[in-house]
């Protein structure tokens, strides 16, 4: 949907086809137009392409749902010959119902001339992890879709230079100095439950003296200034630090170097940075939201509880129970997990199979 003139087309590796308005063109449109093409990437142009270029291709894959591109693909690609999958990406979770009702109305309205249609004639929907398939299921009605699980995961990460990678860590969070940590690494939101796991720690903290906790990641929501006064409220502002966002050696020496690693979420599609704590070998302390939970309890490679705070208290204290040598067991299990479910090339290999089942379905 993007401009055909779009500086950044440049540098795609892969072939684009920009359909959308020109600058110049777009520029010279009313404003309400202007608005829609900036706002949900809106283009004239998307449904008549499809219609006439759909039967040039094998199989089509349509990425996520509730946006332009999605309608364009029910409009455009419903009624040719041209099979075609769609990700769905966690966007059918019901957490978005149950916490935004009204949007999830609005939602309800567009699935009965849009997402339902699109899913009911789609080749196969394909889902991340078997929750995320189950839950998706009482999402919208009427829901009539052909299931897959196809997986998804991280790359592993560089192994070669892991002193490196420590180092950039702890330079980023020089407060930290070498004190033993557990890391939060995420989106600073209020669906991650940030808060649990403050409060959590706040009792965690006084029996461990010498362990902080690192929450790391990017500020969106204007969360952080509650947190952080959570955090001193608990008497925690020197124990809990925040780098932000981070991202190369520094982001793989936080996992290397911490204890373990937590995402006390309340809603998680997939969860890339579990897969990612995972592929280095950390312990991880997950919430049954997770949409990976089942995966890393069967192989014992972390901690699994319910998304309250009773439920943080519990993964921090199963945490506190084990030895050193039990911990490095666990991560050697994560480690294996990672290799059993959640290696990238597994998931490419698995889209690559249901994308030639289509073609000759």
């Amino acid at each position: 949907m993007d401009s055909p003139d779009a500086p950044f087309l440049a540098d795609c590796p892969g072939g684009v086809i920009a359909i959308g308005r020109p600058t110049q063109e777009a520029n010279a449109g009313s404003a309400l137009l202007r608005a829609m093409e900036r706002r949900v990437r809106f283009s004239p142009y998307a449904i008549p392409w499809l219609r006439a270029h759909r039967d040039e291709y094998d199989v089509a894959i349509i990425e996520g749902l509730w946006n332009f591109s999605t309608m364009a693909a029910r409009w455009g690609l419903v009624g040719g010959n041209t099979p075609y999958l769609v990700y769905t990406h966690g966007m059918l979770d019901p957490w978005f119902k149950q916490n935004y009702p009204i949007k999830s109305m609005a939602k309800q309205m567009s699935w009965l001339l849009n997402e339902g249609p699109l899913l009911a004639n789609a080749s196969r929907v394909l889902f991340t992890t078997e929750e995320e398939k189950l839950l998706a299921r009482d999402a919208f009605w009427p829901y009539q879709v052909r299931e897959k699980v196809v997986g998804y995961g991280a790359f592993n990460p560089p192994a070669d230079e892991i002193d490196q990678q420590i180092a950039a860590f702890r330079q980023a969070v020089p407060e930290l100095g070498d004190r033993p940590f557990l890391l939060y690494l995420s989106r600073i939101h209020e669906k991650k439950g940030c808060d649990l796991l403050i409060e959590a720690f706040a009792e965690y903290a006084a029996r461990h003296p010498d362990i902080d906790l690192v929450l790391a990641g990017p500020d969106q929501t204007g969360l952080k200034a509650s947190l952080q006064a959570l955090a001193a409220k608990f008497g925690l502002a020197a124990r809990i630090h925040w780098p932000g966002m981070l991202t190369g050696d520094a982001k793989w020496g936080a996992y290397r170097a911490a204890l373990a690693f937590t995402l006390p979420s309340h809603q998680e599609n997939f969860g890339i940075v579990v897969a990612e704590a995972l592929a280095c070998g950390v312990p991880v302390l997950i919430s049954n939201k997770v949409n990976i939970w089942r995966e890393v309890a069967d192989k014992r490679a972390g901690f699994v509880a319910p998304d309250t705070l009773d439920g943080t208290r519990e993964l921090l204290q199963r945490l506190s129970a084990l030895s050193g040598e039990e911990r490095a067991e666990m991560g050697q299990r994560a480690r294996a997990c990672f290799e059993r479910h959640f290696d990238i090339r597994n998931a490419a290999l698995a889209l690559e199979a249901v994308a030639k089942e289509a073609c000759h379905s």
